[in-house]
């Protein structure tokens, strides 16, 4: 193990010292401003890797919890150093899982440098899953909830979705991303993009389509001059969404940047959003005429998803024009020439309620109107969401009415565009007099 830091040179703190003063100052934010500043940048974390003069690892005289700042500094330092053996898995998940979350809030960029060490180590072991565990701990210990955006929730979601750990990621994507500290985090824009993106692979994997939606429109429609290239990957993940649940795509919020849907509209995938729905061998022929593009896209699996759904999007069709049709005919309309393949389909289709209809002794189709039908723990259901979704919006439209930044744009811009802090910016019951206290 490197012994850089055991002794003190140049006038900088040895190892030893630096110990000392973690296990001695009082003070988190004292301690925070020593460790950023006992030594030049480029040995700093040299001498954080290294032993103590009596070859003792430090990590095993420091408690996760009370010694959470020191203990974060080092063991961060060992998992990016080359000269020094790599922690114990054992020594991370015990941090990740004991550390105090105030005391690592003074360190955030050291909190994102641990995130990446961990994923370092654990690609290095060739072993991606070792990071899981302790990546989960610590994006939902470190921020005071999940709503709030860190740049933790971008790692944690990448590792899940090279790991294939989709189910793992659930407890974190459930939970609506509706505050930004960047006193918290050390957040940049792609931090964002990223989380909503492997967000959404997450959540299509699992076929959960509405939320891959929700999180690919995220990514597609978040504010910038110029468009990121990740937008338009979700732009072609989110469009094959759509065709897998209604059989077409959807307009995107009017604020997503323009110069995404020309492009979207000029890609391999555009012109097969284009096509759809349509018989299946000719979705086929196209596919395999763009099979390397769709493959280096990584779009191939919802393609083919998209394309086993295009019979049921071409009947539901056929119902809005037909009362009465026979298997073998809708057979020929869809491009499927079995007629159990037809009558398969038809009865799926009249299971999940996509579609009303009965089929008679000679084969006949008859087609009625869907009928909604919902039961009153639905109706209770609903009604707790929308509870739920009015207090988060509430909590939001609180923090943008005293952010500020906020109010001095907007009082700013009164005489300029004509607008002010209008009586439909407050929630119901709450006039533009009223003012919050800053939390």
């Amino acid at each position: 193990m490197n012994t850089a830091g055991t002794s003190q040179t140049g006038g900088h703190a040895s190892l030893d010292d630096v110990l000392n003063q973690i296990t001695t100052t009082s003070s988190s934010s004292s301690l925070n401003q020593y460790l950023k500043s006992f030594a030049p940048k480029e040995s700093r974390d040299t001498i954080l890797a290294s032993t103590l003069s009596s070859g003792q690892d430090p990590l095993s005289v420091l408690d996760p919890r009370s010694n959470t700042l020191g203990f974060l500094y080092i063991l961060s330092a060992r998992l990016h150093s080359a000269s020094s053996p790599t922690p114990p898995l054992s020594v991370i998940e015990e941090f990740c899982s004991q550390f105090d979350p105030e005391q690592a809030r003074l360190a955030p960029d050291r909190v994102t440098f641990l995130a990446k060490g961990i994923v370092r180590a654990s690609e290095n072991s060739n072993n991606a899953k070792y990071a899981i565990t302790s990546l989960y701990n610590l994006v939902t210990r470190y921020p005071p909830d999940l709503s709030y955006l860190t740049t933790l929730h971008a790692i944690f979601l990448k590792t899940c979705v090279a790991t294939r750990h989709f189910t793992t990621a659930l407890p974190v994507l459930a939970v609506p991303i509706t505050s930004v500290d960047t006193t918290l985090s050390d957040l940049h824009y792609n931090d964002n993009l990223v989380y909503h993106y492997s967000g959404g692979i997450a959540l299509g994997a699992l076929k959960r389509w509405r939320e891959a939606e929700e999180f690919f429109e995220i990514c597609v429609s978040a504010p910038a001059q110029v468009p990121a290239a990740i937008q338009l990957e979700a732009y072609k993940k989110l469009a094959l969404v759509q065709l897998i649940q209604y059989g077409e795509t959807v307009n995107l919020p009017k604020y997503t940047h323009p110069s995404l849907t020309r492009m979207f509209k000029g890609s391999a995938c555009g012109a097969f959003v284009k096509l759809y729905p349509t018989q299946v061998d000719t979705l086929r022929n196209f596919v395999s005429k763009e099979q390397e593009t769709f493959t280096q896209e990584r779009t191939l699996g919802l393609i083919n998803q998209a394309i086993e759904r295009a019979p049921v999007w071409l009947i539901k069709k056929l119902t809005a024009t037909y009362l009465t049709l026979g298997l073998a005919d809708i057979g020929r309309e869809v491009g499927i020439n079995n007629v159990e393949d037809v009558r398969s389909i038809i009865l799926d289709m009249i299971d999940s309620g996509e579609i009303n209809a009965t089929i008679s002794a000679d084969d006949t189709v008859t087609f009625a109107d869907v009928v909604s039908q919902f039961s009153k723990e639905d109706l209770d259901r609903v009604l707790v969401q929308a509870q739920e979704q009015n207090r988060v919006l509430l909590k939001v439209e609180r923090a943008i009415n005293a952010s500020r930044d906020y109010l001095t744009k907007a009082l700013k811009s009164k005489d300029d565009a004509g607008w002010g802090l209008e009586e439909d910016m407050f929630p119901p019951g709450m006039g533009s007099g009223t003012t919050w206290a800053e939390d």
